[in-house]
């Protein structure tokens, strides 16, 4: 069975509907690649899942549990791990502290996550405000990762980075997926960093799926379809 299964789901802001039905399954320790233009509904589905938006019409399910009318923080008990878009550090609060706010007993604490990140582990004790962008990223990384959890959600994580930084993170991710187990849906644009870590891709398009396979069947023709600007 998926760990993560979204059916059809619906979503508006206000008024303005952002989601015409999206469907998409993750399972358990894989990786898979949400896609799309900009604007195409991808952070609203990282937002669906989370509770921070709720759906309209639809069903999300996570390990079996209709996440219909969850609030974000009991979505977050039950495994998700949700690393946002520009990544929305404490920016008063030390390196230390961001990690702890929300950390949860399990594998992952401190010394694991500065084992993937050291740079954190020589930042400890400064204010997040403080950091390069690079070093944020990787703070909001190890922050979702303290909550110790089965699905980590990755929305433009390396969107604005300098290439080293950005091949650092993909790195990361990659030890994630070889080394933890752990699933992962991630949103991003670099198609050839992605190659090396997804197992499957799901584009969306005006708010719908309109595709989805391993990433290997993502063709020059699908993606100049619908990825092209």
């Amino acid at each position: 069975m998926s760990l993560l299964m979204l059916e059809e789901v619906t979503a508006f802001y206000d008024s303005a509907q952002a989601l015409f039905g999206v469907s998409l399954e993750v399972a358990e320790g894989e990786v898979v690649a949400l896609l799309g233009r900009n604007g195409m509904g991808k952070s609203t589905t990282i937002k669906a899942i989370c509770r921070i938006l709720h759906h309209h019409d639809g069903r999300i399910y996570f390990d079996g549990t209709d996440l219909g009318n969850f609030a974000s923080h009991r979505a977050a008990r039950l495994g998700l791990g949700l690393v946002p878009e520009g990544r929305r550090c404490f920016s008063n609060l030390s390196v230390m502290e961001n990690l702890t706010a929300a950390a949860r007993k399990g594998e992952w604490d401190f010394q694991r996550v500065v084992q993937l990140f050291p740079q954190l582990k020589e930042r400890r004790d400064q204010l997040a405000a403080s950091l390069s962008g690079g070093e944020q990223q990787m703070l909001a990384i190890g922050r979702a990762l303290m909550t110790n959890p089965r699905l980590l959600l990755l929305d433009e994580a390396t969107e604005g980075l300098a290439p080293v930084i950005r091949q650092e993170i993909w790195a990361a991710i990659s030890q994630l997926k070889n080394e933890s187990g752990m699933a992962i849906l991630v949103v991003d644009k670099s198609l050839k960093e992605l190659a090396t870590v997804a197992d499957r891709a799901v584009i969306l398009e005006k708010g719908s799926s309109v595709w989805e396979g391993s990433f290997e069947a993502l063709t020059y023709d699908v993606t100049n379809r619908h990825l092209e600007v």
